[in-house]
C-alpha cells in the first residue's frame, strides 16, 4: 500500500489531473480574459491604409490573428512561386513539376516527339530513391532544346503541368 507521500509524489510527476467542471474544456482557465489593447504596428497599418485599426474579437484575439481552421486552409488558393526561366544555351533542358509516378522511360519519349533525345534523368531522393519531382533531359543539339522548351512548356503531362526551361550551368548557378 502506498503512503501519502508516495501518492504525492506520482501526482507530481504527472499522475492524475483533478476533473474540471462541467462544460468547460481543457484550455479554458477560470480567469475571465481581458481584450487585446490596439498594437504599436496596427495603429502604423490604419494610419497608412486610412481604415481604423481592427478591434480585438470577443476571444481576445485580433481579426488578423484569427485561427485559421483545417477547412479553411485548404479552399485558400496557394500562393504561387513562378519558377525562373533559364535561357537554353546548352542542349541539357530542365524539366520541373514532374508527376512522382514518371519514369525516366515517359521522359524521354515525351521528349522523343519534339527530337532526338541522348539521354533522361530524374533526380531521386538519395536514401528512399524516391521521385523528388523534376529532372534534366538532353537532346541532340540547343536547337532541339530550345524547341523543346517551346513546345513542351506548361504542357499537361500526367496531370501535372510541366516547366521546361534550359537548365543552369555552373557560370549560370547562384553560389550559395
Amino acid at each position: 500500500m502506498r503512503t501519502d507521500s508516495q501518492q504525492a509524489g506520482r501526482r507530481r510527476r504527472g499522475g492524475r489531473r483533478h476533473q474540471r467542471p462541467e462544460g468547460r474544456s481543457s484550455y479554458e482557465t477560470s480567469a475571465p480574459r481581458v481584450p487585446e489593447k490596439t498594437g504599436f504596428f496596427q495603429k502604423i497599418i490604419a494610419f497608412f491604409t486610412g481604415k481604423k485599426a481592427s478591434k480585438p474579437s470577443s476571444n481576445g484575439q485580433s481579426a488578423a490573428k484569427a485561427p485559421v481552421s483545417q477547412s479553411q486552409s485548404h479552399s485558400q488558393p496557394r500562393s504561387f512561386h513562378k519558377p525562373e526561366l533559364v535561357e537554353v544555351t546548352s542542349p541539357k533542358v530542365y524539366v520541373g513539376n514532374l508527376s512522382f509516378d514518371a519514369g525516366e522511360s515517359d521522359l524521354s519519349e515525351l521528349f522523343a516527339g519534339v527530337g532526338s533525345v541522348q539521354n533522361a534523368e530524374i533526380v531521386s531522393h538519395r536514401d528512399t530513391q524516391k521521385s523528388k519531382g523534376f529532372g534534366f533531359v538532353t537532346m541532340a543539339n540547343v536547337d532541339e532544346a530550345k524547341r523543346a522548351v517551346t513546345e513542351l512548356h506548361d504542357k499537361e503531362f500526367m496531370g501535372r503541368r510541366l516547366v521546361v526551361s534550359g537548365a543552369k550551368t555552373n557560370d549560370v548557378r547562384d553560389v550559395r
